[in-house]
């Protein structure tokens, strides 16, 4: 961890605004079932039951700077086993929710500005995510037993709305094929919209309440838009 004299300052002067946000973390027992549950416990030394007290410490400086935040994968096993309950992967999200966009690692930050600007993380355009959608629809009509399937594509009035994995369009158009051979044997009625089809709530990820507000609002508005009864968002 990184205890630097300028994070220390910035320590002190999150604190207090720490207890109101991680109100139960004062509970913490160190009994450490937290650590033996995460699978990612000892990656750069990260430890859920130190990040925990270093929260509760008002040590909120140190998280921040560290990347400790980033290694969690947020599995919620930590919080599972807890004997006090605690939401380990919400506090983890707090504190990535403090770091500065432009000191978010790796591209996940792009991501959900692109997600925002334009629907989807990779910034695909329309007529490209329909055609790689028909393609893969094409390869499944080639089967036996399937040859008179199609994707249908933004479908007023379907029971069941599909959003779609970025990387199912991009390095594993193989994996839509599952899904959609279920919702075929299944005789489900089924869409996928064709707007705002992203379903990789990257806002989520790196602790940004209002980039997630406006993903899942985007969810919600193809539904209402398109008159579906359900949703399946796999992510």
């Amino acid at each position: 961890m990184n205890t630097s004299p300028e994070i220390i300052e910035l320590d002190r002067l999150d604190s207090d605004c720490c207890r109101d946000w991680f109100f139960d973390q004062a509970f913490c027992l160190t009994c450490g079932l937290c650590s033996s549950a995460c699978p990612v416990a000892g990656v750069d030394g990260f430890d859920p039951r130190m990040l925990v007290r270093l929260v509760s410490l008002g040590q909120s400086g140190a998280t921040v700077a560290s990347r400790w935040p980033w290694i969690c994968t947020m599995c919620a096993k930590c919080e599972a086993v807890c004997p006090l309950g605690i939401a380990i992967p919400d506090i983890v999200r707090r504190v990535r929710g403090l770091r500065d966009r432009d000191a978010v690692p790796g591209i996940i930050h792009k991501g959900l500005t692109m997600a925002i600007k334009t629907g989807n993380n990779l910034g695909l355009p329309e007529e490209d995510f329909v055609f790689i959608l028909e393609d893969v629809a094409a390869e499944i009509a080639e089967e036996p037993g399937f040859e008179d399937f199609k994707v249908p594509i933004d479908k007023p009035g379907a029971n069941l709305m599909a959003t779609v994995h970025n990387k199912l369009v991009n390095t594993h158009t193989e994996d839509l094929k599952h899904w959609w051979k279920i919702f075929h044997a299944a005789g489900e009625d089924w869409t996928v919209p064709v707007e705002n089809w992203e379903g990789t709530n990257w806002g989520f990820f790196t602790g940004d309440d209002e980039g997630m507000r406006t993903l899942v609002g985007r969810v919600a508005a193809n539904m209402e838009r398109l008159q579906v009864n359900s949703l399946l968002w796999p992510e």
